[in-house]
């Protein structure tokens, strides 16, 4: 029913802008809403000056300001008295099919607690009859992705030139008339919203095969949000100090062959410095500055006199 009340006023809606667009063509680009359009062609008619009529109640302040702007500067002309006639009487008829919808709305929200009541415990009667009144019924709805349930309701936003520093807000539907929404942080919203969209599909799903019609399955995941939103909103762990890491004690992987082999035997120790560092045991080290001053030679004296005393005796039986 809801659905062809909704084809029936933009049908409706698209008569009055058909005949309303030679009195003031610039008036569709301003207002997209069908209702706020009827209202407002209802309270305008075929008035010129429309500082002469009260607006106000009907639009936003500053959608008021620039209508008036447009409407003095327009290039329409005055509708005849039977055209503006047969417009008015379809702007009643698109206000009467609008209170019909809000009718049918009202009278789901007192049976959502039957008809869906998972969703209805997550988001609220209100809203869960207006995401099922969008979608086209239960089942529709729990055919949606979570991304575009997030969008249901959303109204298109016309800046009318003005500046986008403070209207760059995220779109979001019906979703933000929640209690969850209203009370969470502004910067938390958009996550919010995304968990909620996501939830609420579970919940239609759950209602679409009359699971849980106690109820039970939508409370869980409510408590599921919950928590996750006070998850979010608790502050970092504090950082702790990092311990020094083990010193890497293992000998370095080198690569071998020639040039390595050559390397070491340049930087070899000698057989000079070998027989320095040793020392007989039992037998007093010479030392370069004597008694025991100085650096000492180690073995390397007795070396270098066994080596003259066998020169010396090579060289007798040389001789000999």
């Amino acid at each position: 029913m809801t659905v062809d009340i909704e084809n029936e006023i933009s049908i409706v809606h698209n008569f009055i802008r058909d005949n309303y667009r030679s009195k003031f063509p610039e008036l569709q680009s301003l207002v997209y809403h069908p209702i706020d359009y009827a209202r407002l062609v209802k309270k305008i008619g075929n008035e010129t000056d429309l500082t002469l009529v009260d607006l106000d109640g009907l639009l936003p302040s500053a959608t008021i300001m620039v209508v008036s702007i447009t409407a003095s500067t327009t290039s329409g002309k005055r509708l005849p008295e039977q055209v503006l006639q047969n417009t008015i009487d379809a702007c009643d008829c698109s206000l009467a099919l609008d209170l019909s919808r809000k009718k049918v709305l009202d009278f789901l929200e007192t049976r959502m607690g039957h008809i869906a009541p998972n969703l209805s415990v997550i988001v609220g009667s209100a809203v869960a009859a207006k995401l099922m009144v969008t979608a086209g019924g239960l089942s529709p709805l729990a055919n949606l992705p979570s991304c575009i349930v997030r969008l249901l309701g959303a109204k298109k936003t016309n800046l009318a030139g003005f500046s986008t520093v403070t209207t760059s807000q995220f779109r979001v539907g019906y979703i933000e008339q929640t209690d969850i929404f209203q009370s969470t942080p502004p910067s938390l919203r958009m996550r919010t919203c995304r968990l909620l969209a996501g939830k609420s599909i579970l919940a239609a799903r759950i209602d679409s095969v009359s699971g849980h019609p106690t109820g039970n399955k939508g409370r869980a995941l409510r408590d599921k949000i919950l928590k996750t939103i006070e998850k979010w909103q608790e502050p970092p762990p504090a950082k702790r100090p990092k311990p020094l890491l083990v010193p890497d004690c293992k000998p370095k992987k080198k690569r071998g062959g020639w040039r390595l082999r050559r390397m070491k035997q340049r930087y070899a120790i000698t057989d000079m410095r070998k027989m320095a560092n040793r020392i007989q045991f039992g037998v007093a080290e010479e030392t370069y500055l004597g008694d025991g001053i100085g650096e000492g030679y180690g073995m390397l004296g007795q070396a270098l006199r066994v080596s003259i005393a066998k020169s010396k005796l090579a060289a007798k039986l040389a001789k000999k």
